[in-house]
């Protein structure tokens, strides 16, 4: 019996890459903003309906520069829920996480928890769409209006997805997205910031590749944050092919929903009204006395069956060992997130996945549910 894994990432035919391959080697042109680095930034922006965007090589130099072209100084509220390059980010920046707990309908931080966390050094919330599920974003820029914060949202999950018709990464200060390989659309590695001012942008670019303005001129002590030319060749490519891409892992996200319905112990996240989803991810929440059996046990099962999914997001980033003693860390603080983290499971979801391996994974669900 073959793994299936949570994940596996979609790729253009091949034939189509070594066309754009056989045009980098013959213009010896790698890196360093190449003529398919700029038509994949110009054609993002454009899929994407937004003003700006800065291609990086991976997600979190994109939000590690993005805090530095903010000058966000401090401390910052964010999620624990999430993986670590969130947080880590943060820390890169000599900046101090402040995490929030989380809203239980949608995993994202929760905004009736923000405000008693801001404090005179508190420069910037960084939320995240987790899942793709959007933030309640109209109630965290009423609180960063307020108090004159910064809006930092990590869309690494949410490429593609829209709220009422405008994209996720159209709101707040700036936006970052991954391009990584487990990601709905990837670039082997990549990411992205999207920016809404072009001086914000042009501030970025310097500090992606080295804070060079030219030649001769340093502006700022920048990184090495640039997106190379066949990264930038595969964007192009999957930018053709992302939206069936999405439609598929959609679709099979509806029939996990379907299948896994009346479940004892078994829930998921609800949808959202006005929400186009991306597909991106189908986490379940395994309740141990309901279901009869805890998370891990039925995680170890699936296993067993060749079904390989992830506990997205055990343990909490305020659980791991550089963060645990800081004072907005203490689990009692972080009640509904240290609950969603033990019982969650990410499901295999992605576009090439068969409806009857879907139907097989949802059967091995059911069949191991032992209510009391």
């Amino acid at each position: 019996m073959s793994n299936t894994y949570v994940t596996q990432p979609s790729l253009p035919p091949l034939d189509e890459f070594v066309q754009l391959l056989q045009q980098i080697w013959s213009s010896k042109r790698l890196t360093n903003n190449g003529p398919f680095h700029e038509q994949f930034e110009n054609a993002l922006a454009e899929y994407l309906d937004v003003p700006f965007v800065s291609l990086f090589c991976n997600g979190m130099m994109a939000l590690q520069v993005g805090l530095q072209s903010l000058k966000i100084t401090g401390e910052v509220i964010t999620t624990p829920y999430t993986f670590p390059a969130t947080t880590h980010a943060i820390y890169w920046n000599h900046c101090t996480p402040v995490f929030c707990d989380i809203d239980p309908l949608t995993c994202n931080i929760d905004p009736e928890k923000i405000e008693s966390l801001i404090s005179p050094k508190t420069t910037c919330i960084l939320p995240v769409h987790v899942y793709g599920m959007p933030c309640r974003i109209e109630s965290i820029k009423h609180i960063a209006d307020t108090y004159g914060l910064k809006v930092i949202y990590d869309a690494a999950h949410a490429f593609g997805t829209k709220l009422n018709g405008t994209s996720l990464c159209s709101f707040g200060d700036l936006s970052i997205l991954s391009f990584h390989a487990t990601k709905v659309f990837n670039t082997f590695e990549g990411g992205a910031l999207v920016i809404h001012d072009e001086k914000l942008k042009r501030r970025v670019d310097y500090l992606k590749n080295f804070g060079f303005a030219n030649e001769t001129t340093v502006v700022a002590p920048g990184s090495n944050g640039k997106m190379n030319e066949m990264q930038s060749a595969l964007g192009l490519l999957q930018l053709k092919h992302v939206d069936e891409s999405i439609r598929q892992r959609v679709q099979l996200a509806e029939l996990y929903r379907q299948l896994l319905n009346n479940i004892p112990g078994i829930t998921l996240l609800d949808p959202i009204e006005h929400l186009t989803p991306n597909g991106a991810y189908c986490p379940i929440f395994v309740e141990q006395q309901s279901y009869g059996k805890s998370r891990d046990q039925l995680y170890q099962i699936l296993q067993h069956e060749s079904i390989y999914g992830r506990r997205y997001f055990y343990p909490l980033i305020s659980q791991l060992p550089a963060y645990r003693g800081l004072p907005s860390a203490a689990p009692d603080r972080l009640q509904i997130a240290v609950t969603a983290a033990k019982q969650v499971i990410c499901l295999p979801l992605y576009a090439d996945l068969t409806a009857e391996t879907v139907e097989r994974i949802a059967q091995i669900v059911r069949d191991n549910a032992v209510p009391g």
